[in-house]
């Protein structure tokens, strides 16, 4: 068959498809006779960009829902706690899921970072409002971590943050 003319009956059913016209498994039917089973893949594949993009915007709303959730809330240190352990917990998995199947995530990576920092910044302060060591305590934990983390994945920016925050806090100690 001509290119062109399957061309055009490809973009007829994808319309059909589309508009819903006829079922999805007719039209995923003649779109694999059509283009002998080209299109499906190249289905398969946007469909799972998308489904990428879309946790990496949700991971991304997490950070301003957790700044929320610590400075705006009147909710017991234990349940913020609680949310923020869950938080973290669904980036790192996320993280650890998807790395094998895809390119690893840095959103996710950036956003358990940020959480943590904000976090362990946020309950700090609360516990202990008049201690400051604990507080440079907590931050240095957190970018001993970040530090960590950029070494075993080999990620230059959570190093390079981990590096510089270190320094920022012992300058800001002793200055």
């Amino acid at each position: 068959m001509d290119e062109n003319r399957k061309k055009v009956i490809v973009n007829e059913i994808l319309y059909w498809k589309k508009s819903r016209m006829l079922p999805d498994r007719y039209c995923d039917y003649l779109l694999a006779l059509y283009t002998e089973g080209s299109q499906l893949k190249e289905i398969k594949k946007h469909k799972n960009k998308m489904v990428l993009y879309l946790a990496n915007l949700i991971f991304l709303l997490l950070i301003p829902i957790s700044a929320l959730l610590i400075y705006f809330t009147e909710l017991s240190i234990i349940l913020q706690t609680a949310i923020l352990i869950l938080f973290i917990s669904a980036c790192i998995f996320f993280v650890f899921y998807f790395s094998s199947k895809a390119k690893l995530m840095h959103i996710p990576i950036i956003s358990a970072a940020l959480i943590l920092l904000m976090g362990a910044v946020g309950l700090v302060s609360e516990i202990y409002p008049e201690n400051q060591k604990v507080l440079y305590a907590a931050l240095v934990i957190n970018c001993v971590l970040w530090l960590f983390a950029g070494l075993k994945f080999k990620f230059q920016y959570l190093w390079i943050s981990g590096t510089l925050g270190c320094i920022l806090i012992i300058i800001s100690i002793f200055v």
